[in-house]
């Protein structure tokens, strides 16, 4: 088995990330049958780095994994760079940290540090440290002999600014390095690895409107787009092909309901789309020859683009090796590409808060789907948010795994708010 290989076996997208040789699921390809009249393709889309799409805080975590609309705050540089410039605060910070296939090993977790700093009422900047840690590895040749033992790890270092455009509406920037160290240098086969390396960007938007009443209670509307991970391929060794790095289109909307001076909820929706090709479906009798869909070995830009329309659909074949794309399956399969997150949070006082959610992925591409519990509790500076995933599929590495945040506010500049807010 190549390097490459088995390195894809560590890097799945319906799992983020999981542990050296040893992964339970696997990026599938073949037919399952849904209904006697139509046959689904699994083409779940993998990347390199996928560690990068983890839900880093709980508060977002414990409503579907839903954020980009979400009232500011120091987690904001993950979600929705834009949204830093309307934090409340002069400054935030935020320290989260996640278990990794805990019901499997014990030490593998997901650290995530952030920061949103005021530079006036118009302007903030934020930055953040993101760090994977896969536990204990011992690598081993090809009749079993141990080679050595390893920690692999991977981290990003982010930073971004925001600035207010109006009282209403911002936009946003962050750039980000990568560093994705898996094999430690080890060879297997010959192949000398080494660790992958890139850098990206993201690029959103945000608006917020306080005054949005519907019916008979004041309302805060606000929606929000974050193009994120925009960046360079990612390669292991020296003569492997590069793989894409998970660039990813996020667009939501939220509502907050006042009910009273104590009591207000939260409503969010998000839908993802990851903008990197999708595999195409190759001829029986000729792998090289494509039947459906488009080549995947493309340029960034251009695999951006093509990740709208390249979804090959389903394709059945004869005994003859002769191919057919079945009827409207292309847009169907490209609309399962969009993964949809929903989320409730009822806030106390700004004391309080309880808070669910529920996930939903297509099975064809990767069958993520899990509901969400947490709560938030505040006093003085500090907040302690926990979040909880039950997984309604297949075993998730997050699944039954409680996840903690701490987050600090500090001097709040009622006179950096608009008379809008």
């Amino acid at each position: 088995m190549t390097l490459m290989k088995q390195l894809q076996r560590l890097l799945t997208a319906t799992t983020a990330v999981a542990c050296l040789f040893s992964l339970p699921w696997q990026h599938a390809s073949g037919q399952i049958e849904q209904d006697p009249t139509e046959l689904l393709q699994l083409n779940t889309i993998t990347t390199a780095v996928p560690f990068l799409m983890i839900a880093p805080d709980s508060r977002s975590g414990a409503m579907g994994d839903v954020g980009v609309a979400l009232s500011p705050d120091a987690n904001s540089l993950h979600w929705n760079p834009a949204k830093m410039a309307f934090c409340a605060n002069e400054m935030e910070l935020s320290l989260s940290y996640a278990p990794w296939l805990r019901a499997l090993v014990d030490d593998m977790n997901l650290a995530y540090l952030s920061s949103v700093r005021r530079i006036n009422k118009r302007q903030s900047y934020g930055l953040a440290l993101r760090y994977f840690s896969l536990g204990n590895i011992t690598f081993t040749d090809e009749v079993g002999t141990t080679i050595r033992d390893f920690q692999p790890a991977e981290l990003s270092l982010d930073g971004g600014f925001s600035q207010k455009f109006s009282d209403r509406f911002s936009g946003g920037f962050a750039a980000r390095f990568i560093h994705s160290n898996l094999t430690g240098g080890t060879a297997v086969q010959g192949a000398e690895s080494r660790p992958g390396i890139s850098v990206a960007a993201d690029l959103s938007m945000y608006y917020r409107n306080n005054q949005a009443d519907w019916g008979s209670k004041d309302g805060i509307f606000s929606w929000g787009l974050n193009l994120s991970n925009l960046g360079a391929k990612m390669s292991y060794t020296e003569t492997a092909a590069r793989d894409f790095i998970p660039a990813n289109l996020r667009l939501g909307a939220a509502y907050e309901t006042i009910i009273d001076d104590y009591n207000s909820i939260t409503f969010a929706l998000d839908a993802n789309k990851l903008l990197v090709p999708t595999q195409p479906i190759y001829a029986l009798d000729d792998p090289s020859q494509i039947v459906s869909g488009m080549d995947p070995n493309v340029g960034v830009a251009t695999g951006i683009v093509h990740s709208f329309y390249d979804a090959p659909g389903t394709v059945v074949f004869d005994n003859d090796g002769n191919s057919e794309v079945l009827a409207g399956t292309v847009l169907k399969e490209e609309l399962r590409e969009v993964n949809l997150g929903a989320g409730m949070e009822y806030n106390f006082a700004d004391a309080f808060a309880f808070r669910t959610g529920y996930f939903y992925e297509h099975f064809t591409k990767g069958n993520r789907q899990f509901i969400t519990l947490g709560a938030g509790i505040k006093y003085t500076v500090f907040t302690v948010d926990l979040s909880y995933l039950i997984s309604t599929t297949q075993q998730n590495p997050l699944a039954n795994t409680l996840r903690f945040s701490l987050r600090l506010q500090f001097s709040d500049l009622a006179d950096y708010t608009s008379e809008d807010e």
